[in-house]
């Protein structure tokens, strides 16, 4: 398609008469616009139009010849404005959003695979391991989602610079996330390393002493690829922005294989047990981290180049991700306080729990991609140029559909494995039972997720971020106080996998009910709240 862009160029007139006010549909009424980005505080934009409605333009400027030198095409106008009316359907946007998050689910399943697999092959060997797997995890995987503002903000300003097309901004953009995203590594190898034990303790009580070691020898090992895997956030988000996510994909898929044979070898064959497991995810995550920085490389960035951010620039990264990292915060403070008060169960609780919860983990992901659909789609039909609310609310409603059949798919699935095939996991009888008693909650919690995610990435799509951060924030402390009162009333495991329902269907049902209010983003035709000047995130 023959597009040309005008970026507010200084001999293009604004088509205004100083009687009567501006009537753009009147002059171009096949017009669209585009917004591209922000640059020395002005908003860049471009326009496509047929050719003759430029030539009547040109008759009204006192500066024709720079509006001939722009050439479009009655086809190009025609095809963008065709593309935009296809998805007008339930069913074809239904297929189109399938297409486009399907590659990304295997991005979020990955990481809760390799854990996975961890679960089930150290769960063959002993249960005091499998239960020490449970903080274990939280200092490692939990605690990574803390710095989930850097894959948010690397996939925002990567993607704003390029459509400026500013190679030279890209690859700044990238060298000083990729910066912070090393800082922050070695941060965490260092807390690690000096207050590993000190964390396991706090977590696990003082009375788990054989649950500490072992974590702690789990937590320890994994913790040397701290660096790696915050840097290869950076360069999987980056790569996201670009709108590549087979590259990605497949470090992943390399990685999740390396983990898989390094378990069975290691911890099956040569009996290093925990140990082994650990040793053979964090070569796992080393080489993906490689494998997304040689992907930029792939790309013409140098992904080995760092740069030390300004003051202004670190204000810019912190104020874009703040919203979403008091979300992601509130979500993993409250699945790490779950597995605090199982831990007080007895270790074959912890050991059942721990299998549920990543088995939980490793389905809920799924729903992730239709997040990220919905905030690639819904800023335009929102509050752009082509705004449409009854299209959005289509969209929406697409999503919803989309999220409640693969919660049922899910669900079916994650709760039979258990149900029919729980020696996969511990050759315990005891910790079976544990499992079999949390199956009804497990499936209730997992069938609202992926739903749930569709509605809070409308929320942020429509920049409602003050809302979706404090909702979160509200929903988690009462959570918690539901959590401490059920655990002391001696409901066990049950009682927290119950709490958990509560949270899950709370977050949907606060979502659903902002989304449909008739001053909401997706009902109210006052769009002065999202007007370009005062957003700050994406």
């Amino acid at each position: 398609m023959n597009l040309k862009t005008v970026a507010h160029h200084p001999h293009i007139p604004s088509f205004q008469t100083p009687n009567k006010k501006f009537d753009r549909n009147f002059i171009f009424p096949k017009i669209s616009y585009r917004i591209l980005g922000r640059k020395n505080n002005r908003w860049i934009t471009y326009c496509i139009y047929p050719i003759r409605e430029l030539e009547n333009a040109a008759k009204i400027s006192p500066v024709t010849e720079e509006v001939e030198k722009i050439q479009f095409t009655e086809e190009s106008a025609a095809t963008e404005i065709q593309e935009f009316s296809e998805n007008d359907s339930i069913w074809t946007q239904m297929v189109e959003i399938v297409k486009f998050s399907g590659p990304a689910v295997g991005l979020w399943i990955c990481g809760p695979l390799m854990s996975l697999i961890d679960t089930a092959v150290i769960g063959q060997g002993s249960s005091i391991e499998l239960a020490a797997l449970g903080p274990g995890t939280v200092l490692c995987d939990y605690a990574s989602y803390v710095f989930m503002f850097l894959s948010i903000a690397t996939s925002n300003m990567v993607a704003t610079a390029l459509a400026r097309q500013d190679k030279d901004e890209v690859q700044h953009q990238i060298s000083i996330l990729l910066f912070i995203g090393l800082a922050s590594g070695f941060l965490m190898l260092l807390l690690t390393k000096f207050y590993g034990v000190s964390a396991l303790t706090a977590f696990t009580g003082a009375n788990n002493a054989e649950i500490v070691a072992a974590s702690n020898t789990y937590v320890q090992i994994r913790g040397l690829a701290w660096p790696a895997v915050l840097i290869g956030w950076v360069a999987q988000s980056a790569s996201l922005g670009m709108k590549d996510s087979w590259g990605p994909l497949k470090a992943l898929a390399v990685a999740s294989a390396i983990n898989g044979i390094g378990d069975i070898v290691l911890c099956r064959f040569l009996g290093y047990g925990i140990a082994g497991a650990a040793w053979a995810t964090m070569v796992s995550q080393v080489v993906a981290g490689y494998m997304m920085i040689e992907a930029l490389n792939k790309k013409g960035y140098n992904g080995f180049s760092i740069s030390i951010p300004s003051a202004e620039e670190l204000l810019q990264i912190f104020t874009l991700a703040a919203p979403v990292f008091v979300t992601m915060m509130s979500k993993v403070a409250f699945y790490a306080l779950i597995i605090y008060f199982a831990t007080s169960m007895g270790t074959q609780t912890v050991a059942a729990h721990q299998v549920m919860i990543q088995l939980y983990s490793m389905c809920a992901v799924w729903g992730e991609p239709l997040s990220q659909t919905a905030q690639s789609f819904m800023p335009e039909l929102i509050y752009g140029a082509n705004r449409s609310l009854a299209k959005a609310r289509t969209l929406l409603k697409s999503l919803v559909i989309i999220g409640a059949l693969s919660g049922l798919i899910l669900g079916s699935i994650g709760t039979s494995v258990p149900w029919l095939f729980p020696k996969l996991f511990s050759s315990d009888p005891e910790v079976g039972r544990e499992m079999h008693k949390v199956l009804v909650p497990y499936f209730l919690a997992l069938f609202i997720t992926p739903s749930t995610h569709s509605l809070e990435g409308t929320l942020l799509a429509g920049r409602d971020l003050k809302f979706i951060s404090m909702s979160m924030s509200t929903i988690f402390c009462l959570g918690t106080l539901l959590l401490l009162l059920l655990s002391r009333s001696g409901y066990g495991l049950t009682g927290c996998w119950f709490v958990l329902v509560s949270f899950q269907w709370a977050r949907f049902s606060v979502a659903l009910r902002r989304l449909t209010l008739p001053n909401g983003i997706l009902y109210s035709e006052d769009a002065t709240h999202y007007e370009a000047g005062k957003l700050k995130t994406v």
